[in-house]
């Protein structure tokens, strides 16, 4: 006859079994449920617990700084973040300040009249396949560059720019594209002319690429109105502009697949650069 099994034999080991299950648990990675309620509510939790983690050490470098503050002494330093900018793998082409060579390169090269305002620029945007065709036509009618749109079930997928009349062509991949009606709290675009303004471009291909979009950095002005006195005792009212920057769209990312001399040509032309997937060895490498 059977009997009723003595659970007080081997209890605590069963118990220390599922403590070691439990923990096991919490370390699992929540990609590898599979079952997706399930895995969607573990992936809820960690995010959640991590927030509160943070909220707290946030509030304890707070008050660690203003206990800092209140006995007299130097607050800690704050923690730079790493960042794929700040983390970047060295490179041997980053332009120097004090490069001479560069600079004699920026007044001579096919960008320069522009850049200088000794001419106007005049762009046609297009989505013509006929590249050769349609670089006769713009040269005839003194266009300075030429944007054709490639487009792939009516959606743009790539931007090829070419500068004229003698290039270079510039061929991007073009993604994540958000429409001015998408983009959220959007502006309407004026008659004023854009500015661009363009970090991070250090190497000398990402200077040469800077250029070739017309690089045009404006001063920011700060905004408050102070009072002065002049040089005859006289109140004088400092009046400073405010400037705030809301997007317009559309809003998209451009990957470089190649830079070409002269204007478009794939059969014979000679490449400055070509982007190869050999080359991405790394997130934190940039070519630009």
């Amino acid at each position: 006859m059977g009997g009723k099994r003595d659970r007080s034999d081997g209890g605590g080991e069963r118990e220390t079994e599922d403590v070691v299950v439990v923990e096991k648990r919490k370390r699992q990675n929540p990609s590898q449920i599979k079952n997706k309620d399930k895995r969607s509510e573990v992936y809820a939790k960690f995010k959640r617990d991590k927030k509160i983690e943070k909220r707290k050490r946030t509030k304890a470098r707070d008050a660690e700084a203003k206990r800092a503050l209140e006995l007299g002494e130097e607050p800690p330093a704050k923690k730079i973040p790493r960042t794929i900018e700040n983390t970047r793998e060295s490179d041997e082409t980053v332009c120097k300040p004090d490069d001479e060579e560069l600079f004699a390169a920026n007044d001579s090269d096919e960008f320069a009249p522009i850049l200088k305002q000794e001419c106007t620029p005049k762009i046609l945007i297009t989505t013509c396949r006929f590249h050769s065709t349609i670089v006769e036509y713009a040269n005839k009618n003194d266009f300075t560059s030429l944007i054709v749109v490639h487009t792939n079930r009516r959606e743009p997928d790539a931007l090829l720019i070419i500068g004229l009349p003698n290039g270079p062509t510039a061929h991007f991949k073009l993604s994540k594209l958000v429409l001015h009606k998408d983009v959220k709290n959007h502006g309407n675009p004026t008659s004023h002319m854009p500015e661009l303004v363009l970090n991070n471009f250090t190497t000398r291909l990402g200077h040469r690429i800077g250029r070739y979009i017309f690089e045009d950095k404006e001063e920011k002005v700060d905004s408050k109105n102070k009072e002065a006195k002049g040089s005859k005792g006289e109140k004088v009212t400092q009046k400073k502009v405010i400037a705030r920057l809301q997007e317009c769209g559309p809003r998209f990312t451009l990957k470089l697949i190649s830079l070409q001399n002269g204007t478009f040509d794939t059969k014979g032309g000679e490449y400055e650069w070509v982007h190869k997937p050999e080359m991405d060895t790394s997130r934190r490498r940039f070519f630009l």
